[in-house]
């Protein structure tokens, strides 16, 4: 049963997280919002994207495997109160992604362009972090591995923690770095990169 509530959050979360997030840009933009992938093939900017993919396809798998019983959850995570703070995680986890991509408005973007400059949104919730929909997101697949904590969920959390970290500081860093200079380089120094005060940077 808790395979199915997986699977579920997994649905809402990209109907709403990617889906519903991409129509409300192309309605407000002309543009969905997707950049795709950055970097040759190969190179650590692509694993970056390629894998954050991978990791949510791992996910989806480890449900459907523990849905089938051909995965078994880890016994010392599998008592029914893990399973009820998993759900409470997920669920927070796609409410506070929704709510950080809103914050967002118009320069939400999947990806990054070098031909573009979007503005630099350091207020709200991004006045607490420089990621929070980076930080929602592992939220998300934390709650995500205790519903169903098999060793491929656990694999593919720990997966999309390495890639997101790639992604932010081999991709967006040093794109912001570049588009906003001085003024993101302010915002390194006095914000947090996932979580408040942890992770700024002075240069």
């Amino acid at each position: 049963m808790t395979a199915w509530w997986a699977l579920a959050l997994y649905l809402i979360f990209g109907a709403l997280g990617f889906g519903w997030r991409s129509w409300r840009q192309y309605r407000a933009t002309g543009s969905t919002g997707f950049r795709g992938t950055s970097g040759r093939p190969g190179s650590l900017e692509w694993f970056a994207g390629v894998g954050f993919i991978a990791a949510i396809a791992v996910g989806v798998v480890a449900a459907v495997l523990q849905l089938t019983g051909a995965l078994t959850p880890v016994s010392v995570l599998s008592a029914a109160p893990v399973q009820a703070l998993g759900v409470v995680l997920a669920v927070a986890g796609i409410a506070a992604t929704l709510y950080a991509q809103n914050q967002m408005g118009d320069s939400w973007r999947i990806g990054v362009d070098d031909t573009e400059t979007t503005t630099l949104v350091h207020t709200g919730v991004f006045g607490l972090v420089r990621n929070p929909i980076f930080t929602a997101m592992i939220v998300f697949a934390a709650g995500i591995t205790l519903i169903i904590p098999n060793p491929v969920a656990i694999a593919s959390f720990v997966l999309l923690a390495a890639t997101i970290e790639l992604q932010v500081r081999i991709v967006e860093e040093p794109y912001l770095n570049r588009a906003h200079g001085d003024d993101y380089r302010s915002y390194l120094a006095t914000t947090g990169r996932f979580a408040p005060g942890i992770g700024r940077v002075t240069t």
